[in-house]
């Protein structure tokens, strides 16, 4: 039996051996001749690449030489102008027909851009605002760089005072001392004021804290409101002090001329040192003080560079100001705690005032001693005409006229150049005098 089943099976197992071999053999033909099929089509396919990058090529180095031959015209029609007396920065011609680029701006988006305003008025919105609202906007929105007065903080610059110092060598120019048109001050503070929220102001704001800087520069009274109809008539204080620039006309084409590099000096000497110098204090401001230092050995400078560098001189060590011993007194707790509040205060007049050992006169007199003195009595500084009236009739700083001065000083002497509005809080004004009693009185 099984040897009869072998023989069923031999054969079958060959044939089907046979068939696969063949299958096997037309799969691998066809595979192949499909590969050759596929890598004929991709060799077509990167020919045709390769001639289309060929002619970008081409086209792109004939626009290429098209260019620079227009470049070369272009020049040589430049050169040819400029023999014949042309002038390159002349207008250009006005077309007959447009480009064909953008519209006509409305009126409404012109409106939009067109803010500036010029001295005569032109170009205030309408709108209005007074000297105490300005105050108020004033603190909330400028006061932290101009400070509550606009008298200046740390490095800002100050906008009121200065009016008797532009005839000096190291004037005070402010709003109210230099400038010479409203119109500057309001389009400025409208435009970029406040510092990082620049456009936020409403025009009644904007009026409103003009007509506060104009106050504390003393040039309008508490009650004063600006508006789009009275602006045009306020006349600012250094108005005249300005005059024409004709100097390109009459100098400029004096010394514009080739410079001469012929003959020079061998050596160049310095001769003289800066007649100011300026120290920064550490609590803002700045001070501008004589340079007594002489000039000797100064350097002096050639090609090789100069002959020596000059070793700064070391800055002695700011010593901390302390009460003279003179002047300590005993006080109590409760005197203590209101002269430690009272220095505080003290920040608001820094600017202005100096107090403790080595205090100068600064916009306003040293206040060392101030509280029992007679007005106006500091010797070497220069009062107002209202505080030299005010010394000539007696007044004396007793506690309660210094309270009084300190509550609306413009109100209690009509005339002072003290830009300072005034302490509302009582007990500010009772701290101050306290502080400035331990500086001696």
């Amino acid at each position: 039996m099984l040897k009869s089943l072998s023989h069923v099976f031999l054969p079958v197992f060959g044939g089907t051996a046979l068939v696969l071999a063949v299958a096997v053999s037309f799969a691998n033909r066809n595979y192949g001749h499909s590969k050759i099929e596929t890598l004929e089509t991709r060799i077509g396919q990167v020919e045709a690449h390769a001639a289309v990058a060929q002619e970008n090529a081409e086209a792109e180095s004939k626009r290429a030489a098209e260019l620079e031959i227009k470049v070369e015209e272009i020049q040589a029609a430049a050169a040819e102008r400029v023999a014949n007396g042309a002038n390159l920065t002349a207008s250009a011609p006005i077309r007959e027909s447009s480009l064909g680029l953008g519209r006509s701006a409305l009126k409404e988006e012109i409106a939009a851009w067109d803010v500036d305003v010029l001295p005569d008025g032109r170009g205030l919105p309408v709108g209005s605002g007074d000297v105490w609202t300005g105050e108020e906007v004033f603190v909330a929105r400028c006061a932290s760089c101009h400070g509550e007065f606009a008298e200046g903080a740390d490095n800002w610059p100050v906008l009121a005072g200065g009016f008797d110092t532009l005839a000096d060598e190291d004037p005070v120019k402010t709003v109210g001392s230099y400038w010479p048109h409203l119109s500057t001050a309001w389009d400025y503070i409208s435009r970029s004021m406040p510092f990082g929220e620049a456009g936020t102001l409403t025009a009644d704001e904007t009026y409103a804290i003009v007509a506060y800087i104009l106050y504390s520069n003393d040039l309008v009274d508490d009650d004063f409101e600006l508006n789009n109809e009275n602006f045009a008539e306020f006349k600012m204080y250094n108005m005249d002090g300005f005059v024409v620039d004709v100097r390109p006309e009459t100098e400029y084409t004096e010394w514009r001329k080739e410079p001469c590099m012929e003959n020079c000096k061998a050596e160049a000497a310095v001769t003289m040192r800066s007649v100011f110098l300026v120290e920064t204090p550490a609590e803002g401001g700045s001070n501008s003080v004589m340079n007594n230092a002489s000039p000797d050995e100064l350097p002096t400078f050639s090609a090789e560079g100069p002959s020596f560098i000059p070793t700064a001189a070391p800055k002695p060590d700011e010593e901390a100001a302390a009460i003279p011993a003179a002047q300590e007194t005993k006080v109590t707790d409760e005197v203590t705690e209101l002269a430690a509040a009272g220095e505080k205060v003290f920040k608001k007049c820094k600017s202005c005032h100096q107090i403790g050992e080595g205090a100068k006169h600064s916009t306003g007199p040293a206040l060392n001693g101030v509280i029992g003195a007679n007005a106006g009595s500091v010797e070497g500084f220069k009062y107002s005409k209202a505080m030299q009236a005010s010394a000539e009739a007696g007044l004396v700083w007793t506690d309660e006229e210094m309270a009084a001065f300190l509550a609306k000083p413009k109100e209690y002497m009509k005339g002072t150049r003290m830009s300072f509005a005034g302490l509302r809080k009582q007990d500010d004004i009772k701290a101050l005098i306290i502080y400035l009693k331990t500086f001696g009185s």
